[in-house]
C-alpha cells in the first residue's frame, strides 16, 4: 500500500466505499488503525496518532473532515508531510472546495494517491457505482435490477449504498434480478422504514410512531428511516409538478420513478401543499443529522421528526 491517501471530493457514499475499502486492505496488513475526525481534534491529537511506533509495527491513521481542521492543528500535519514515516499509512479525507485549501495543496505537493469522490450525475455513472458495491460484497445484479434500483433511488447516493447493502442480505443466492428489486420496494423490507414513512406522510401520526417502534426493535437502522422519509418526500416534490393528465409510464423515465412509486405519490399529495413539502423536507434533513450523530438521542430525533412531519400536511 501507498503511505498517504487522499480521498477527495463531496459525494459521501463514494468516500465511504473508499475509506471501507482501504480499511479492509489495511487490516489484512495487519495495520494498528485510528480514526479521527479533523473538527473534534485538540492540539496533539494528530502528532500522537502519527508519532512512531516504539515496535515498528504498522500504522494507519484515518482523518476524516479535513476541511474542518482546527488553525492550531495544522501544524501537525505539515511537520508530518516534511518526514513521513514509512510504517505509517495516512489517509486524508476532504470534502473539496475551498476551506482548508492551503492544508489540502500541501498535502497534494508530496503526491498521495488521490480518490476522487465528485457527484454521480449521469444514469450511466450511478449504474456503474451500483454494480460496483454489490460486486464488493460478492453479489451480481442483472443490468435490469442495476437500472432499477437507480430509477428508484438514485438521487441520494449513500440511500443507495444502504439498500444495496440491505438487498444483498436479504436476497437468495444467485443473481440479483429486478423481481428482487421490486419486492424490496413493496415486500417485507418496506415495512420498516418504508412503513414509516408511508403513515408519516399520509397524517398518521399513532400509526407511524407504532411502525416507528416496531422497525427499530426489529433491527433497522435509524439512517434507513430517515432516507425512507426523505425518498418518499423526493417523490412527492418530483411528482408535484408533473402534469396529472399524463400516465405514470409514461411520466417513469422523465422523473427517474417507478410507475408504481408516482401512482402511490400522487394518491399521498392531496394532502399536503407545496409549503408543507419544503418544511418536511428541512425537519427530515435535520433529523438525518441527528441520528448520525449530532444528537445524543437518536431516537427522540427520529419521534420528533415523523411527529411534526405528520402533523405539518395541509388539506387542499
Amino acid at each position: 500500500m501507498n503511505s498517504i491517501y487522499l480521498i477527495l471530493g463531496p459525494e459521501g457514499a463514494l468516500s465511504d466505499r473508499a475509506i471501507n475499502k482501504l480499511t479492509a486492505e489495511l487490516k489484512e496488513n495487519n495495520c494498528e488503525i485510528t480514526n479521527l475526525f479533523a473538527g473534534e481534534t485538540i492540539v496533539g491529537d494528530i502528532a500522537d496518532a502519527l508519532a512512531p511506533s516504539l515496535f515498528s509495527e504498522r500504522r494507519a491513521l484515518i482523518l476524516r473532515d479535513l476541511q474542518d481542521l482546527p488553525e492550531e492543528n495544522r501544524d501537525e500535519i505539515t511537520r508530518y508531510l516534511s518526514d513521513p514515516d514509512e510504517t505509517m499509512t495516512v489517509v486524508f479525507v476532504h470534502k473539496g472546495g475551498v476551506k482548508g485549501k492551503a492544508l489540502l495543496d500541501a498535502i497534494k505537493k508530496v503526491k498521495p494517491e488521490i480518490i476522487l469522490c465528485e457527484p454521480l450525475k449521469k444514469e450511466a455513472e450511478k449504474e456503474g457505482f451500483v454494480k460496483e458495491l454489490f460486486l464488493d460484497i460478492g453479489r451480481k445484479a442483472s443490468p435490469g435490477a442495476v437500472t432499477a434500483l437507480v430509477g428508484a433511488l438514485g438521487s441520494d447516493m449513500r440511500e443507495l449504498r444502504a439498500a444495496v447493502s440491505q438487498i444483498a442480505a436479504d436476497a437468495p443466492p444467485g443473481v440479483i434480478d429486478e423481481l428482487i428489486i421490486d419486492k424490496f420496494h413493496q415486500g417485507r423490507i418496506e415495512t420498516t422504514g418504508f412503513d414509516v414513512a408511508d403513515a408519516t406522510l399520509e397524517g398518521n401520526l399513532s400509526g407511524a410512531l407504532i411502525a416507528l417502534r416496531s422497525a427499530l426493535e426489529t433491527g433497522t437502522d435509524p439512517v434507513m428511516i430517515t432516507s425512507a422519509i426523505a425518498s418518499a418526500l423526493r417523490s412527492l416534490a418530483k411528482v408535484s409538478g408533473a402534469n396529472r393528465g399524463v400516465k405514470s409510464f409514461e411520466l417513469a423515465g422523465q422523473l427517474g420513478m417507478a410507475p408504481w412509486q408516482i401512482d402511490k405519490a400522487r394518491r399521498q399529495l392531496h394532502r399536503w401543499s407545496p409549503g408543507a413539502i419544503a418544511d418536511a423536507v428541512g425537519v427530515i434533513a435535520t433529523a438525518d443529522a441527528e441520528v448520525k450523530g449530532a444528537a445524543s438521542d437518536p431516537i427522540y430525533a427520529l419521534e420528533k421528526a415523523v411527529t411534526r412531519i405528520a402533523a405539518s400536511q395541509k388539506l387542499q
